[in-house]
């Protein structure tokens, strides 16, 4: 917890340094961004990215296995297997999540478990990354992020889980927490459903082409399910980027948090500059700092 709190205080400290010239420091998102040196960025791995392709275009998302590596490892079995090719998006409820998949499908699923049980939260320790924000939650003790994601965590029973923000991947389920099997998938496409932290299992967030899970029609029925099997859109394919040929895989960074272009890019954030904002707030929620991604250049 010291180490974290350090760590964050160190970033704050070399930005400072870094902005101490005469001339003026970047205040925009680009110009951060663009001053940050190659180092401030992370490759992320292709046996972490999961490509889904629909009619409108390709989603890709990164996923977390610190923090559900059982649902990660099946989601791979069944990627492996085609599972979800030919299944549909099932549904889309606005402000609220769109899903696609069906953990009951009646299909190959290469050995994948047909039932995990939950990956809600787990144990974290000193060794575990973590650059805490400096505001005030009202869900959890402390967020921040760890591995690139956004993180709550709790000092007192040391535990530490993902949270609900915009383009986050969760793992579908019945009733019984034990009843998913990451062979139904559900993205956020509205306003964070913080209430679901640590009822259901999260295992990534989208990296790029959200537009195409966000722009879906909304369904009327039920918690948005589509009532007419024709306004379903129909998955060509899922599959984690080191099972696809390379001339398909696409090559991304993430801005790492533990360097001081991400600590100016949080003080911008805190305290925007853009001259439409003419009262800063002055604090930032978790959900409301999603880290940059770029193709590698």
């Amino acid at each position: 917890m010291r180490l974290a709190s350090l760590t964050l205080a160190a970033c704050l400290a070399l930005a400072a340094v870094a902005t101490a010239d005469p001339a003026p420091p970047p205040n925009s998102l680009d110009a951060i961004l663009a001053a940050a040196p190659a180092s401030a960025w992370r490759d992320i791995p292709q046996d972490r990215l999961v490509y889904l392709t629909l009619p409108q275009g390709r989603v890709i998302f990164e996923t977390a296995p610190r923090f559900a590596p059982n649902h990660v490892a099946n989601l791979r079995k069944l990627a492996a297997a085609h599972f979800f090719d030919g299944l549909f998006v099932v549904r889309v409820q606005d402000d609220y999540v769109t899903q696609w998949g069906d953990a009951a499908a009646d299909r190959p699923r290469g050995g994948a478990a047909a039932r995990l049980a939950a990956e809600f939260d787990h144990p974290y320790g000193s060794d575990e990354p973590f650059t805490p924000l400096p505001d005030p939650d009202t869900y959890a003790p402390e967020t921040g992020f760890t591995d690139g994601f956004p993180v709550a965590r709790d000092p007192l029973s040391g535990r530490a889980w993902l949270t609900h923000c915009y383009g986050m991947v969760g793992a579908g389920r019945d009733l019984a927490a034990d009843s998913g099997n990451a062979g139904e998938l559900y993205a956020v496409i509205g306003q964070a459903p913080r209430q679901l932290d640590r009822n259901v299992t999260l295992l990534g967030r989208v990296v790029q082409g959200m537009e195409y899970l966000s722009s879906l029609p909304r369904g009327h029925g039920d918690l948005g399910f589509y009532e007419k099997p024709e306004m379903r859109t129909k998955i060509i394919g899922l599959a984690f980027g080191d099972q696809l040929p390379a001339a398909e895989q696409v090559h991304l960074q993430a801005l790492r948090t533990d360097t001081p272009a991400f600590a100016a890019l949080l003080h911008n954030r805190r305290y925007r500059q853009d001259a439409f904002y003419k009262t800063p707030a002055g604090r930032i929620d978790v959900c409301n700092l999603p880290l940059p991604v770029r193709e590698a250049k």
